[in-house]
């Protein structure tokens, strides 16, 4: 995947070594998340595969267990991959994700169904989905940290947020190959095959990547300052392990409880906005007569129109400031989250909960096309670990609250079950985006409507 035209007209500011590293962190995310996604959205195709067949209910318990087995070990890749971000340098991160990734799509290609090999099927398959889990928490945080110590606003935002839409590429290619191979009858094992293929591409264009200057910038001041030191002390030489230490001083550096609060409940938003607009109706669904197939090919549909969501929002960061669209685009969501349990108890055709769907999607929770905002009020070197640790413990606890939770509250109280679990993640977000709203406001970065039009017409007269 190259940068599209439109693209490169709003990043037309940044240096040809700028636009190539956004380009291939582009591709990358792009080939990592196909790879990540081709077994949620063919779940109910391979869940029939590798798990033993039961009741409905625990049916219902072992689709939500292989959904979740790809966040919950989220957190520890997290804490793994962010120290080497933070110590070793973003470039590795990123190559060494993508190649994890490869590896997992090989096994599952390979491995034989539980009417082959029993339940050792469900426990390989679960420990690959884990694997793949851990190496997309490195992947997305890392080329987003990447963009943001490379680009300045307004191009950072758009920037940044391209890294979301190429991941959200990446959801639609493996659906269009999910349905493809569930309606033209081709063996499932094809597309982990092109996702194994395409992953080894992704990290042999990643090696051309170099690391961040921000990055490269803070080590050498760290250099520079323990110089300074030595000379003080009449030394000529330091060891590694002072700069070691020295680099852990500065790692002691707080951050405010109230900015990691507000920086993870922007985070629980996407997790909630995903499994309710892919997996929540497709019991309904099945009602209506939808086969495996059908709900794979209805829910890739529903991906184009989350990838044209995510492109429109980027391009508007452009012209207005991304929190202002996030905390206006989680004011539609929360309104339909109030009227959903209506509409989806009147609703008489499968047209109408793809109609709800898509303005799901549409208004959707979630951090773009303002991550390169919260990434950049961490500091440097506890950067890497803290943001993506803040973002795997989001997705690790909020798809296994809104999996098994929506299970219990569906069979307890029907689709009103959505007020309860959708009512904090709204009222969460909304509060996160004030936050941050008031630290831009604070430091210059908000701009007011007059400075918005004066920075609109020096870019009509350039």
């Amino acid at each position: 995947m190259h940068l599209t035209v439109t693209d490169m007209s709003i990043l037309s500011s940044l240096t040809r070594e700028q636009k190539e590293a956004v380009g291939l962190l582009q591709t990358g995310t792009f080939l990592e998340y196909f790879d990540l996604m081709l077994y949620v959205h063919m779940a109910v195709l391979l869940n029939e595969l590798f798990f033993p067949k039961t009741d409905p209910h625990t049916a219902a318990l072992l689709t939500s267990l292989a959904f979740c087995s790809t966040f919950v070990l989220r957190p520890l890749g997290a804490l793994i991959f962010g120290y080497i971000g933070d110590n070793i340098g973003r470039k590795t991160t990123v190559i060494m994700t993508t190649m994890m990734m490869s590896i997992s799509c090989v096994i599952m290609a390979n491995l034989p169904t539980y009417a082959e090999i029993g339940i050792t099927a469900a426990w390989v398959v679960t420990i690959c989905r884990m694997v793949q889990g851990m190496s997309s928490m490195g992947e997305i945080i890392g080329c987003q940290i990447y963009v943001s110590e490379i680009t300045k606003p307004p191009e950072q935002y758009p920037a940044v947020s391209f890294i979301s839409i190429s991941s959200s590429l990446g959801a639609v290619a493996a659906l269009g190959i999910s349905s493809l191979v569930t309606t033209a009858g081709f063996n499932w094992r094809i597309a982990f095959w092109i996702g194994a293929g395409i992953a080894v591409v992704g990290s042999l264009a990643r090696l051309k990547l170099r690391e961040t200057p921000e990055f490269i910038d803070m080590k050498r001041k760290l250099q520079r300052d323990l110089d300074k030191k030595s000379k003080r002390n009449k030394e000529k030489e330091h060891k590694d392990s002072d700069i070691k230490t020295y680099i852990e001083a500065c790692k002691k550096e707080k951050i405010n409880k109230r900015t990691l609060a507000a920086c993870f409940l922007i985070q629980c938003g996407w997790p909630f906005c995903f499994y309710l607009g892919y997996m929540y109706f497709n019991p309904l669904l099945k009602e209506y007569g939808y086969s495996s197939g059908d709900i794979i090919f209805h829910n890739f549909i529903l991906s184009i129109i989350m990838l044209a969501s995510n492109l429109a929002w980027g391009l508007l960061s452009y012209r207005f400031h991304p929190l202002k669209i996030i905390k206006g685009r989680a004011k539609m969501f929360s309104i339909l989250v109030l009227f959903l349990p209506f509409i989806a108890l009147q609703s008489s055709h499968p047209y109408q909960i793809f109609a709800l769907q898509a303005l799901l999607f549409i208004t959707f929770l979630g951090s773009p096309p303002a991550d390169s905002i919260l990434i950049k009020v961490i500091p440097v070197f506890k950067r890497f670990t803290t943001t993506s640790f803040l973002y795997a413990l989001s997705r690790a606890l909020i798809y296994v609250i809104t999996s098994f939770g929506f299970v219990y509250l569906t069979e307890a109280v029907g689709h009103y079950g959505v007020w309860v679990l959708g009512a904090p993640f709204c009222l969460g977000f909304i509060w996160a985006a004030n936050y941050f709203e008031k630290l831009e406001e604070e430091s210059g970065m908000l701009p007011n409507r007059k400075d918005r039009q004066c920075t609109a017409a020096v870019r009509a007269a350039a």
